[in-house]
């Protein structure tokens, strides 16, 4: 069995092992940065962990470097030539730009593709990310000092000297990681608005901004009230342009300028939320752990829906009518076809768990997982078994 979690939890337990690649590899951080994903007829049955839907194209990312294709709708699937051997855990194609698209994973890596997924480029890695972030803590210590000494009330300095502890903290925990394991991080997921403009998210609040289509990143983690350094799991962007950040113990982060501010909420869950997904109607769903479902009109009220199921919730989708479908744990799907208002679960027989799903359209799901991808109806049933044939070129 799988979860969502595995995004970041594999990635935490083979640094700290010193298999960062992936079950059975023995290399370290930067072998697997360096390593091309090595050409297998088994990419499109292994561990997948995201897939997105561009024009005609699928694109699904897994581990061990694997980044599968297809143009038919999830039938037959090749590999990309990628030129790294680590997992990848997201991935994303800005609306509308079926050329230009990003893949992240562990170690912090962000890989580029220019010609609809074909072949990756490496753009960035936490070896560069982490002294970044290092960096940006020690600006920040050196702004807050400052706060401090002009201040003048007592009340006022105690609570800057508070905060200046918890920078503090955190850039000697980041410095003592990256000394002893190197840059393990993962990157869990990307949004693009277009090809100049994206976030990477990650673990223990790894939040990465570019402004010109990757040729250079800058962590912006201080704007984002996370001072636990809770997991971002998931970013999306729903219909009237809010983004959403799905986080660790019930938060949810909300920015209505494009990532330059976040608001943190808490829909009144204290589990970790995997994933946010618009209704199609201007609501809101987030789901995680147990089965739980928060909905929203507005991303200020939140009231729990019965999912009908109590499986870990790992991944959704939405489409222009309205259905929504989230694939969980153990093989079950739970699907609405009223934006979000009830649900009812299908539990596939193999029982294989699912991270990530995509509505296309002929009326039929792609799963992806643990069993790599999979073509079902919209409910999740039947259609091909949980092993198709890979087509390599």
């Amino acid at each position: 069995m799988i979860s969502r979690s595995v995004k970041w939890a594999a990635g935490a337990g083979l640094a700290l092992a010193g298999l960062a690649g992936g079950a059975g590899t023995a290399y370290g951080v930067g072998d697997v940065l360096e390593i091309p994903a090595l050409e297998t007829d088994l990419a499109a049955e292994s561990l997948l962990l995201d897939v997105e839907h561009i024009g005609d194209r699928l694109v699904a990312v897994g581990e061990r470097g694997h980044i599968v294709y297809s143009d038919d709708g999830g039938r037959n699937w090749t590999q990309a030539d990628v030129p790294v051997s680590t997992t990848l855990t997201g991935v994303d194609f800005p609306e509308g730009n079926s050329q230009h698209g990003w893949a992240v994973g562990h170690s912090g890596v962000i890989l580029h593709t220019s010609d609809g997924g074909e072949t990756w480029n490496h753009q960035y890695d936490g070896r560069e990310g982490i002294p970044a972030l290092v960096s940006h803590y020690e600006k920040r210590i050196e702004s807050k000092e400052a706060e401090i000494e002009a201040a003048e009330d007592e009340d006022r300095v105690a609570d800057l000297e508070w905060e200046l502890e918890d920078l503090v903290y955190t850039r000697d925990i980041l410095q003592e990681d990256l000394d002893s394991f190197g840059p393990w991080q993962p990157m869990l997921d990307v949004w693009f608005r277009d090809a100049e403009y994206g976030i990477a998210i990650g673990a223990y609040n790894l939040i990465y901004r570019t402004q010109n289509g990757g040729e250079t990143w800058q962590p912006i983690s201080g704007r984002i009230d996370n001072p636990n350094r809770f997991h971002l799991n998931e970013i999306t962007q729903v219909e009237g342009g809010d983004l959403y950040i799905a986080g660790e113990s019930g938060f949810i982060y909300r920015s209505t300028d494009d990532g330059s501010s976040w608001e943190s909420i808490e829909p009144g869950y204290p589990g970790s939320f995997f994933g946010v997904v618009g209704t199609g109607d201007g609501g809101v769903l987030a789901y995680g752990l147990r089965g739980n479902i928060y909905r929203s009109g507005n991303g200020e009220e939140w009231t729990a829906v019965d999912s009908g199921s109590d499986r870990t919730l790992n991944a959704g989708d939405v489409n222009d009518s309205g259905e929504v479908v989230i694939v969980a744990n153990d093989g079950a799907v739970v699907y609405s076809d009223d934006g979000g208002q009830s649900f009812s679960e299908y539990v596939r027989p193999a029982r294989h768990s699912y991270v990530g799903v995509t509505l296309i359209p002929d009326d039929s799901l792609v799963l992806v997982g643990e069993r790599g991808a999979v073509r079902t109806d919209r409910r999740g049933k039947g259609q091909e078994a949980d092993a198709p044939t890979a087509e390599l070129e």
